[in-house]
């Protein structure tokens, strides 16, 4: 078996920061253009020289995406993209459009080449076409099934990597590719600027009654006809291993650091532990239980196994069980903390370290920067002192159960 890479999300540096303290072996981040995700800050030129520097350093490896479907005036930007990239020594692009990839293999030739499951790859009569115009990998289309997958892994070149979905939201059009956003809003999917119509909330109206709705219900809080449910694959690591994925792809590039710490070391320790033990593996609860301490909706196992994945139709939001309420800046059981949300003195906080599994501690006290004595920390931001009874690792999330879970 090969040990599969964890392919962790990076909308931001604080996210590429929490994917590379927490194990990733390759992150995926966009420039300022031609991304998919438009409302995480992304990097400007700068800031992508400095992520790889950071990720390198780190043995991480860098894809950028360049998988929106540009049009002609934006073409004309994308050469000086591709060439700024290339000098940065980004590992990888991931790309959707067939101009974009020829653009690619011309203004930037010794970066390599991933097909972007924009592209909708369903068999392996299209995954061989993109091999042999150059890519080094393909992410596949999210609605194939494990065997439908190891029918292609099977009869594809042996150096060709398959990326495959793992985890987070899913879209309810195929392969991402939808329409619904721009003819309500304006606002081009197919260029990164989702404003996510599939989350919201419908209503009928009837022709004669002009001004009048009425709901189509499931509930009393109406019906979400488009909603998706997240996927989660962390209790079928082995079969995904046996599919022949060479990398497993987390979903988030608009998600919190806190969610791409807790995804990316959860799918860490579940495929060392895999590796370690082969037939002998067994899910260890931790991991699974870490997976609920993140915002998320519905889980399941999308169209892995052969079923469509269905909808949400009762709401259109997150379930949260957990609030990070500090990040440890200098460790120790005198540790310096920066506050994230407000906690007291005397609370039991739940501790996730960049290394180990995660442990419950005590706020023994709380003093601010001068030495002062506090009872709980209510401004945002703030750098403190807390005193634990444990040590708490240098780059730990510190987080609190919800009183309302």
């Amino acid at each position: 078996m090969k040990k599969p890479e964890i392919l962790a999300p990076a909308g931001d540096m604080e996210c590429l920061n929490s994917a590379v303290s927490f194990g990733a072996d390759a992150v995926f981040l966009a420039g300022s253009e031609f991304g998919m995700r438009t409302a995480s800050k992304n990097f400007d030129q700068a800031q992508l020289k400095q992520a790889v520097e950071l990720a390198h350093k780190n043995n991480v490896k860098v894809y950028v995406t360049c998988n929106t479907l540009p049009r002609n005036s934006e073409l004309l930007r994308l050469p000086d993209f591709l060439s700024y990239a290339q000098q940065c020594g980004v590992d990888a692009f991931i790309i959707a459009d067939m101009g974009v990839l020829e653009l690619a293999k011309k203004y930037a030739p010794k970066v390599d080449v991933h097909i972007s499951t924009q592209a909708g790859i369903v068999n392996y009569a299209s995954a061989k076409a993109f091999y042999n115009m150059g890519a080094k990998r393909v992410v596949l289309a999210r609605e194939l099934s494990l065997d439908e997958i190891a029918q292609i892994r099977a009869n594809v070149p042996g150096d060709l990597e398959i990326e495959c979905f793992v985890h987070g939201a899913m879209c309810v059009s195929f392969s991402g590719r939808c329409l619904i956003s721009s003819y309500l809003t304006g606002r081009d999917a197919n260029r990164g600027d989702c404003a996510q119509p599939c989350r919201w909330k419908y209503h009928l109206y009837e022709e004669n009654r002009q001004g009048q709705f009425f709901p189509v219900e499931e509930t009393d809080k109406g019906t979400y006809l488009y909603n998706s449910r997240d996927l989660c694959m962390i209790e079928h690591i082995p079969e995904l291993v046996s599919a022949g994925i060479s990398s497993f792809k987390i979903e988030g590039r608009a998600k919190s650091a806190y969610y791409v710490a807790v995804t990316t070391n959860a799918y860490r320790h579940a495929v060392s532990d895999y590796m370690q033990e082969g037939e002998n593996y067994a899910l260890k609860p931790w991991i699974k239980e870490e997976l609920e301490k993140i915002s998320h909706r519905e889980y399941n196992t999308g169209f892995y196994f052969g079923k469509e994945p269905g909808q949400v139709t009762d709401n259109g939001g997150y379930i949260r069980k957990y609030d990070v309420v500090a990040v440890c800046e200098k460790g120790g059981a005198e540790c310096e903390i920066t506050q994230r949300n407000k906690f007291s003195r005397g609370e039991i906080l739940d501790v996730l370290p960049p290394e180990g599994i995660p442990f419950n501690t005590s706020c023994l006290e709380l003093r601010d920067m001068e030495g002062n004595l506090r009872e709980s920390t209510p401004h945002p931001m703030e750098r403190l002192v807390m005193k634990a009874d444990r040590n708490i690792p240098e780059g730990s999330v510190i987080r609190r159960k919800r009183l309302d879970n």
